[in-house]
């Protein structure tokens, strides 16, 4: 509940807004109880025998009688008797006071009714039907107030949640389904907004109902409003409990919500996969197994949800029962008195108690939405704590307070005794040290696992090293400001994603003000301008579809280079850039590395001969260390690692070729 209050205090940060929905809120309430309480004056303008100004001057004969019967009671009591002397002062002051008000609004009240017993019915009608016309409207306004700082709340959450995941340490998104992210900013905030709407909308709203049509019951007899609410905390202890069974059975909803969603969002995106290997059948089933606990999880909210209402609504018949039965006694029998108990101070009239059961009865609708609004409330606790989950979580690789951003032109890059963990335990980069000085071109080899593509990702800081420390211009990067460490860097990887968009916008994204020119020349740098151009229908305008999905391998990894170029970094990573295009392709884009990657540092992963040639070194891994660096040749000859490895990627390579 803590981090769903978070939330509602992003709300309450719009004071005006919340301002009116509380003055809205509270206007509907009074309206709500008056409506009710005209039930008095209407019940006894239709059964009195007289007229309604003789009915306004028998009210204050009436208290004039009582305060004499009071005055009376009063001198035959004995001196001594000092506590119901006490009390009975207290009731004569009352009445004074009352009578005295009645004498004030008497003339007002007869030059506004008139003195006929129809015509002042259909007067009190049309006041009803005004005031309930105004409390509509009050009504609308107020639901658009709450509603507005609902959605507001969680534009900022889904605001600060998008950022928290842009900041995220990469090991932590990694971790993260991106199935459990996605149900985070769908599911999650659409049950927060709705939890949020409840708390700020009827669960202002209902208790300022209730305590309107309470008041107007206790003005009418308090005691008995006492005696009538006997078991309401009986029925609160009830809620309550349910309320947390509620709040469990959500989350465990949620968290099967976002399994499935995941499953189907796999099954989905390896949809070939599942065809080439004839597993329909399978994924059917688990999606049934899913789909079935996701049936038994709602019906349980459900059923609590269920007896949350029901139990309000037995409560509420039990309470109007004992009202109905208490007062129609007082009535009936014209007693002041149950069992002993002083309940009146006066018999009860019809139109009194009739008012009394009509406010009762008000007081079942608010609590009915209520009972309903439990199990969003739960809903938006649980998603809120799932939300706040990702918010809170913290963050490894962080800018230092007073980074550098004075980085010196043309830096060497050194690893000094780089070590790296990605679970605390496992060493991937064991005691690694390298110096490449600026301009030199750097191929990694190694067999799967060896720690080459860890090593790449140190660099931007997706990681940091667990031991030892990697230097730019002899400075830390952790020293470094980021963004000004990561935009003299450019990286190509075999995985790098292009966004569903035009190709003219994924060639521009890291370099958002360059101009089309400068685009298109990059693409003729990177050999992508003639297929843009002749093959697609669109040019630079197509788009390219999620994941880029309509250019083959080759023509996204041109697209890629092209990005790359436009970005013009000083250090160029590129992570298997050519281990998945044909051989056109990587022709094409040898001819772009072999021309670009003069006047900068080139870092790169590959085991292709044709690329390692443009190396000025090879440095060669193994177990997350280096075991060896040299050329091609001098490799071949005092490596026998890296001569197994060309020896497997050359029979690869003829094997493919020949197939």
């Amino acid at each position: 509940m803590e981090n769903f209050l978070r939330v509602a205090r992003l709300a309450l940060r719009r004071r005006g807004t919340f301002a009116l929905a509380a003055v809205t809120s509270l206007l509907v309430a009074l309206l709500w109880g008056f409506n009710l309480g005209l039930v008095k004056p209407i019940i006894e303008l239709t059964f009195s025998p007289h007229t309604p100004h003789a009915h306004l001057d028998s009210l204050i004969h009436s208290e004039s009688q009582r305060q004499a019967q009071l005055q009376q009671q009063i001198d035959a009591l004995p001196q001594t008797d000092a506590s119901n002397r006490a009390r009975l002062l207290h009731e004569l002051d009352d009445a004074k006071g009352w009578q005295g008000w009645l004498q004030a609004i008497v003339p007002t009240l007869k030059r506004i009714l008139p003195d006929h017993s129809f015509k002042a019915l259909v007067l009190l009608v049309g006041i009803l039907f005004v005031a309930t016309l105004i409390k509509d409207g009050l009504l609308v306004a107020n639901m658009m107030l709450v509603e507005r700082l609902s959605q507001l709340a969680v534009f900022d959450v889904r605001r600060n949640l998008f950022r928290s995941v842009l900041k995220a340490d990469v090991a932590d998104l990694s971790e993260d389904r991106s199935s459990g992210l996605l149900s985070r900013f769908s599911t999650d905030l659409a049950s927060l907004a709705h939890g949020l709407n409840m708390l700020l909308g009827r669960m202002l709203l209902e208790p300022l109902k209730i305590v309107a049509c309470l008041v107007g019951a206790a003005m009418i007899s308090w005691r008995l409003l006492v005696v009538s609410l006997l078991l309401a905390p009986l029925a609160i202890l009830l809620v309550s409990r349910l309320s947390r069974s509620i709040k469990r059975a959500n989350r465990r909803a949620l968290d099967d919500s976002e399994t499935m969603l995941g499953m189907i969002s796999e099954a989905v995106i390896g949809i070939f996969a599942v065809r080439a290997f004839g597993m329909e059948a399978y994924e059917r089933r688990r999606l049934h197994a899913h789909n079935k606990l996701a049936y038994r999880r709602s019906m349980r909210i459900t059923l609590y949800n269920a007896l949350g209402r029901a139990t309000i609504e037995l409560m509420a018949v039990v309470i109007i029962s004992l009202a109905m039965l208490a007062g129609a006694y007082l009535v009936m029998n014209q007693q002041t008195t149950i069992l002993g108990i002083p309940i009146m101070d006066e018999p009860l009239s019809l139109g009194s108690l009739m008012a009394f059961y009509a406010l009762l009865a008000g007081v079942t609708d608010p609590a009915r939405k209520l009972s309903e609004v439990i199990n969003f409330l739960q809903r938006g606790y649980a998603s809120a704590d799932r939300i706040f989950d990702v918010l809170d979580r913290p963050v490894a690789v962080v800018q230092k307070p007073k980074a550098i951003r004075a980085i010196p032109a043309k830096p060497a890059l050194k690893l000094e005794n780089v070590s790296f963990s990605y679970d605390g335990e496992t060493q991937v980069l064991r005691d690694l040290s390298l110096s490449i000085a600026f301009g030199e071109t750097v191929a990694l080899v190694g067999p799967n696992g060896c720690g080459k593509s860890t090593l790449l990702n140190l660099l931007p800081r997706f990681y940091d090293p667990t031991e030892g420390a990697i230097k730019m211009a002899g400075l830390d990067l952790r020293e470094l400001h980021l963004p000004s460490l990561r935009k003299r860097l450019g990286v190509v990887a075999q995985s790098a994603l292009l966004f569903d968009d035009t190709i003219l916008a994924n060639i521009r994204y890291g370099s958002p003000r360059a101009t089309d020119d400068e685009v298109i020349a990059a693409a003729e740098q990177a050999f992508a301008h003639r297929f843009i151009t002749e093959k697609l229908t669109d040019g630079y305008q197509t788009v390219v579809g999620e994941r880029g999905s309509n250019l083959s391998g080759g023509q996204r990894q041109r697209i890629l280079l092209a990005r790359a170029i436009l970005r013009n970094p000083e250090f160029l990573l590129l992570d298997e850039a050519t281990s998945q295009v044909d051989l056109e392709s990587e022709q094409l884009i040898h001819r772009v590395l072999e021309e670009f990657r003069k006047g900068r540092t080139t870092i790169m992963i590959t085991h292709r001969v044709s690329t390692l040639a443009l190396a000025d070194r090879i440095v060669v891994m193994d177990g997350g260390s280096i075991i060896d660096q040299g050329t091609h040749d001098q490799l071949l000859k005092s490596c026998p690692l890296y001569l197994r490895l060309q020896q497997s990627h050359a029979a690869g390579s003829t094997r493919a070729r020949v197939a």
